[in-house]
């Protein structure tokens, strides 16, 4: 996949650490590469790639910044392996007919429900959001950022079977990322405080005007609008 050839060449180009890094070798196992990547994970979701040090992810992860060096070899190969990681499984758990409805809920749900940052699964739910706030870096982090749209835009590009069905896809995503910035970023109200029930059943019905794919709607009771088949299960 393109993010994964993103990923592989962040990391061949990283710098090893010099110095005293076999006194913590150690430390430095499959556990611990483990809470990196999840502390990565909801710092660049929190607060993008440029704002989130390397220092705080460590300190999250509650190792040495060493080991984050070791481990990855620089900050632009963990931001890769973290995107590529958290977006891949989001989009392997989740099947195309689904995809929109868990990326809306995605965006709207604070922090993974509540959960705390770092919380295991969180990165998956959040990784439209480390998109959005990670926009506008480093040719390298743009690469990663690009290669995940697209993966996400081919996914759903299976809803439609229009000869303009990459295009469709492609509006979708924008939509969705429209709503994820006005939300996430800039807190815009009404969307900011509205029920994830509610953006969902607008967002889904006005959306199968683009990907015919989508579940049709049903009507659920005391609700305003439809929702999506998927949704009232």
């Amino acid at each position: 996949m393109a993010v994964a050839k993103v990923v592989a060449k962040a990391a061949a180009e990283a710098v090893p650490v010099a110095g005293g890094a076999e006194a913590q070798r150690p430390q430095a196992g499959p556990a611990t590469r483990d809470r990196l990547l999840m502390a990565a994970s909801a710092l660049f979701a929190e607060r993008g790639y440029e704002r989130a040090t390397v220092r705080e992810i460590a300190a999250r992860a509650g190792v040495n910044q060493a080991l984050l060096f070791r481990h990855f070899g620089s900050k632009q190969a963990l931001f890769g392996e973290v995107v590529a990681r958290d977006g891949h499984e989001q989009l392997r758990s989740t099947p195309p007919e689904q995809l929109v409805e868990v990326v809306v809920r995605s965006l709207l749900r604070p922090t993974a429900e509540g959960r705390p940052a770092g919380a295991e699964h969180a990165g998956a739910d959040r990784s439209l959001e480390t998109l959005l706030r990670s926009v506008g870096g480093d040719d390298e982090v743009a690469a990663v950022v690009t290669a995940l749209g697209d993966e996400y835009a081919r996914a759903l590009a299976t809803l439609s079977t229009a000869d303009d069905r990459g295009l469709r896809a492609d509006l979708a995503l924008s939509w969705l990322l429209g709503i994820g910035l006005m939300r996430v970023v800039v807190g815009r109200q009404p969307l900011a405080d509205a029920d994830a029930d509610d953006v969902c059943r607008l967002v889904g019905g006005a959306l199968r005007h683009l990907l015919e794919g989508l579940p049709a709607p049903v009507e659920r009771p005391g609700a305003a609008e439809p929702c999506t088949d998927e949704a009232a299960r």
